[in-house]
């Protein structure tokens, strides 16, 4: 009889031979065997980083513990955010976000409260939070928050007993949002300790603990959970077209995508009874089939193709509210979703209403009333530090993004080959004598953002290395920006489609009437709205004197654009002047200005931004670069290409 080797037999070496205990070791050579078959082990080390950080022996001890019989479910997501040295904005945003319009019951802003006070202090929360590393941010939910009257204790018992868990006090905000189906609460939690120290929580109590301790304190406040309860839950998820509990015990307890269901229920007869259900109706999807008697077979892609619709099914239930709640009567027929990975799409409307469809990463989405005559779903990405919500009414323009390296990165690359791979501002502005300042400077910022994330650096001289790479690197930050903003936005016009066909000043409709905004329009929905208002606005620039009827054509008057948009600044500008006492300027190619930016205007023509300074101001287009110059000290320099800013630099008004 032929004898084989078994390569896993465990050989014993001599009592105290250390030497051969460590070459025979039974896992060093498990380990050695996987390796020989190309499977690659991800974890090199025994260390997980796990019991690091404060509450870690509860977090362990309450994740063993499971759900306990009657126990009520709360879903907790948590979010742990990196805060850049000396810039608060992501948190003043954050805080922003969490506050606004139309999430509480009544539909009002989201108010702020903590621990001691129902009204708690943002902006003061975002001051202490600026020397922080990090910031913890938390969204519960609790499955019965509908029936919670009011979710202010809960959280506040919640965070008392992660205070006794993590043993330090903490300094949290929150706000309670009642915009969806599902009351929550967002949570913001400082990383720092009592004593002033980083707070670093253990990834088990983040993980599991917390969500243990928030489901014993719901028990505790609405009792177990009945039976009765249970059964309709489970029933609720059995027609359910998104992936459910269920769904996940049936993927858990299946094998090789095979489950088997025994006619017989062995415990639970609603649970068994539950999951015979969801099989059938898995069956009806196309995504399970009974090959025989209790022996399903699983579609491979049962969980993705579930989120799928799931999705799917909300973002149908979110047009559906936003429609309702402004007020607009769209055919569910007409609805439609914006694909950004389609090259060159392109869409035009008026936003009916806008959110976020990822609440904890903060990334929006947009409901547009197209001039198709479709409604349209869009994720637009991340939200900005200083990037504000879109209002109800808007008129906007979306673009997908594409992702290859621009015209301004060739020139970068072209300049740093001639140089050994050096880029700077003086070397830009030898190989092109004729590039003006502001073209120069949008180079360095371009690099300076690509620094940012890590992908150039820059010299202690102030110049950049460029290596022969540089446009691939410029292609990977390019996919990078798409991922976080899939979408580009731009704002046609802030006022609404109402107000502008008599309106004063260069609107959305007279760039239309001029054609330099060639969308067709559908003869049903938003396009049948803003034809009207197009015979509308004509009449009204033909009583102006800024058009006329020729052979049964309208003929606009020359530079009809720049005309209204002086109009409507001459207007502004003295009613400014009459409030104030202050003298307007007007400011040419050239010149530069000093003065302090007081505030945004918003006009049929744009925005712009008010300079002022003594007895003088300024009206200029505004930037987002204004918006934290506020209240601030700021310098421009007038130019062909638009207006450069500086911050805190003292000249005067050029004349």
């Amino acid at each position: 009889m032929q004898e084989f080797d078994d390569e896993f037999d465990v050989k014993l070496g001599r009592i105290g031979n250390k030497k051969a205990r460590r070459a025979n070791s039974y896992l060093r050579r498990v380990r050695q065997e996987v390796a020989k078959a190309g499977i690659a082990s991800r974890r090199t080390s025994p260390f997980t980083g796990e019991r690091i950080g404060r509450g870690h022996a509860q977090g362990a001890a309450l994740a063993g513990r499971g759900r306990s019989k009657g126990g009520r479910r709360v879903v907790i997501k948590a979010r742990v955010v990196r805060i850049k040295a000396g810039d608060a904005g992501a948190v003043r945003a954050h805080l922003r976000y969490v506050q606004r319009d139309g999430v509480t019951r009544e539909g009002e802003p989201g108010e702020l409260y903590d621990a001691a006070s129902d009204q708690a202090d943002g902006k003061a929360f975002a001051e202490r939070s600026e020397g922080d590393r990090h910031q913890f941010r938390f969204i519960v939910a609790p499955e019965d928050s509908a029936e919670l009257t009011d979710l202010k204790p809960f959280i506040r018992d919640l965070m008392r007993q992660m205070e006794q868990d993590l043993g330090t006090r903490l300094d949290w905000v929150a706000a309670d949002h009642f915009n969806t189906g599902h009351p929550h609460t967002h949570v913001v939690l400082r990383g720092k300790e009592e004593g002033g120290n980083d707070l670093v929580i253990a990834r088990d109590y983040i993980a599991h603990g917390l969500r243990a301790r928030a489901a014993d304190l719901v028990t505790r406040e609405l009792g177990p959970e009945t039976e009765i309860e249970t059964a309709r839950k489970l029933q609720q998820e059995v027609a359910a077209e998104r992936l459910t509990r269920l769904d996940r015990a049936i993927l858990r307890d299946s094998w090789e995508g095979t489950f088997q269901l025994s006619v017989q229920p062995t415990k639970d007869p609603v649970w068994h009874s539950a999951r015979m259900g969801r099989l059938r109706t898995l069956e009806r999807m196309g995504l399970a089939e009974e090959v025989s008697h209790g022996h399903w077979r699983i579609d491979a892609e049962l969980e993705t193709k579930l989120r799928r619709m799931g999705e799917r099914v909300d973002i149908i239930k979110t047009m559906h509210r936003e429609l309702a709640a402004g007020g607009v009567a769209r055919s569910a027929s007409s609805y439609a979703i914006f694909d950004p990975e389609r090259s060159g799409q392109r869409l035009v409307g008026r936003v009916v209403g806008e959110g976020f469809s990822d609440e904890l990463r903060e990334r929006r989405y947009v409901v547009i009333d197209g001039l198709d005559g479709r409604t349209h779903y869009a994720e637009i990405g991340a939200l900005g530090p200083n990037e504000e919500l879109l209002v109800r009414n808007t008129i906007v323009e979306l673009r997908s993004q594409t992702a290859e390296p621009r015209a301004i990165d060739r020139t970068i690359a072209k300049i740093a080959a001639a140089h050994h791979g050096i880029y700077s501002a003086p070397l830009h502005r030898e190989f092109d004598p004729q590039a003006s300042s502001e073209y120069v400077r949008s180079h360095v910022r371009r690099l300076e953002a690509m620094r940012r994330e890590g992908m150039v650096s820059r010299l202690a001289d102030g110049s950049w290395n460029v290596d022969k790479d540089y446009l691939g690197r410029a292609l990977r930050y390019e996919v990078l920006r798409r991922s976080r903003n899939p979408v580009r936005v731009a704002v046609l016009s802030w006022q609404r489609l109402e107000d502008l066909p008599e309106a004063l000043g260069a609107t959305w409709l007279d760039r239309k009437l001029t054609g330099m905004e060639p969308d067709g329009l559908a003869s049903i929905g938003f396009g049948a709205e803003v034809e009207t208002a197009l015979r509308i606005r004509r009449q009204w620039l033909i009583g102006q004197g800024l058009a006329r009827e020729e052979e049964g054509q309208v003929r606009y008057a020359r530079n009809m654009l720049r005309t209204l948009k002086t109009r409507e600044l001459a207007r502004t500008a003295a009613d400014i002047s009459a409030r104030t006492g202050l003298e307007h300027l007007d400011v040419k190619t050239g010149d530069s200005l000093t003065g302090v930016c007081r505030r945004m205007l918003t006009l049929n023509s744009g925005r712009f931004a008010l300079i002022e300074r003594s007895h003088e101001f300024v009206l200029v287009p505004w930037r987002p670069v204004l918006e934290r110059a506020r209240g601030q000290l700021v310098t421009g320099q007038v130019g062909g290409e638009g207006i450069s800013w500086s911050v805190g630099l003292k000249r005067s008004f050029g004349r």
